[in-house]
């Protein structure tokens, strides 16, 4: 907490990766040190204060998307906060993001949020991107705000910050963790995830959150129970292991050291040319998504009551765009804008699926891969 107060607001070396501290975080790891000093840990978590992107919602801070909108939006904790803490992890607070995860003003900058400011990357103040949108949770975690945070991707918004602060991302499939009580984009593609210094604490958190939810489809169909992924990890060589690169990378200097790190640790990395694959209509599935998804959410998981969707949204901000979207929010007007039957919504969803599909699995089929490697979001 001195750390933040030093390093993340108001000097000239503010970051505005945290957006608000949990009021109870210092009475929380007491009870905590207590527990653990008599042997109640029950999980590698325990213990360990996490931030969260605040699309997730807590029950003792307001979850606001970045948004001023969503400022007294008091609600229960998210189903995968529920889990962090029965195993024991101390929520630290909220991390900022790129408002309503990056679906909102359109040409704005990645990390920016009419609550929470714009967020810098420690790396290269006013230099660097951060990535959106999960832009504070991986700034936090570069400037050692915090051990770990979640973050939220629907298309890159936990690969792109992460990659940006020289973090581990993960975007988990669709379903391991639930996504009730998180702000949506789109319930075809939104998953939260962990971003971390490394891959064991990555792997810790990813487990500390896991559960079938039954609110959430996607969580009920996965079936996935209390999973442990951290276990089994350990420092093997990469002998025989087969990665694809996808050969118009191959001008990267920095792909071409990680592909030769690859290759002297032990794997076969096979050059390939991609699938030339078209993604039509994927706006419109974000479109199409969130108009249906943002009300539900309001609905069942939202706390202000204020807001019915986005047209509420919209309404709200334009009495006073200069403090609550000052870059427009030319995203959330295009949602309004949008519309399709249900026979053609689905068309797009499927389209999108096969064609996503074949990119990856072509090559993986073909040349009998573990994974492709790539730079960034690129493929998200």
């Amino acid at each position: 907490m001195h750390r933040i107060k030093k390093f993340d607001r108001n000097n000239a070396r503010s970051l505005n990766s945290v957006i608000a501290l949990n009021p109870d975080v210092i009475k929380e790891a007491k009870e905590k040190d207590s527990a653990f000093q008599a042997g109640q840990r029950n999980h590698p978590i325990f213990g360990i204060p996490v931030l969260l992107k605040d699309n997730i919602n807590t029950e003792n801070m307001p979850t606001t998307a970045g948004a001023v909108a969503l400022q007294k939006n008091n609600t229960d904790d998210a189903y995968i906060v529920e889990r962090l803490k029965e195993n024991g992890a101390i929520i630290l607070g909220k991390a900022n993001l790129s408002e309503w995860a990056y679906f909102f003003c359109g040409e704005c900058p990645s990390g920016y949020s009419a609550v929470g400011g714009q967020t810098l990357n420690p790396y290269g103040r006013k230099i660097l991107d951060t990535g959106g949108s999960s832009s504070g949770s991986a700034v936090a975690i570069a400037a050692n705000f915090a051990p770990v945070a979640v973050g939220s991707e629907t298309s890159g918004s936990i690969l792109s910050p992460a990659s940006q602060n020289s973090l581990v991302g993960l975007k988990p499939t669709i379903g391991v963790l639930s996504r009730g009580g998180i702000v949506p984009i789109s319930s075809t593609l939104d998953t939260p995830g962990p971003i971390t210094k490394n891959v064991i604490d990555n792997a810790i958190l990813f487990s500390a959150m896991t559960g079938k939810d039954p609110q959430d489809p996607a969580s009920a169909k996965s079936g996935r129970v209390n999973e442990d992924y951290y276990s089994s990890i350990s420092k093997k060589n990469l002998e025989g292991v087969r990665f694809g690169a996808l050969k118009p990378l191959m001008e990267d200097s920095l792909y071409i050291a990680a592909v030769n790190d690859l290759r002297e640790a032990g794997a076969e990395v096979i050059e390939f040319e991609p699938e030339k694959v078209e993604l039509p209509n994927f706006l419109r599935l974000l479109n199409l998504d969130m108009k249906k998804d943002l009300p539900e959410y309001f609905e069942k998981y939202g706390g202000s009551g204020e807001f019915r969707g986005v047209e509420d949204v919209i309404a709200y901000n334009s009495t006073d765009s200069l403090n609550r979207s000052p870059y427009g929010q030319a995203l959330f007007e295009g949602i309004v804008k949008d519309s399709s039957t249900d026979k053609e919504f689905a068309a797009i969803k499927d389209t999108l699926k096969r064609n996503g599909r074949r990119f990856f699995d072509v090559p993986m089929k073909k040349h009998n891969l573990k994974g492709i490697l790539s730079i960034n979001n690129y493929h998200a």
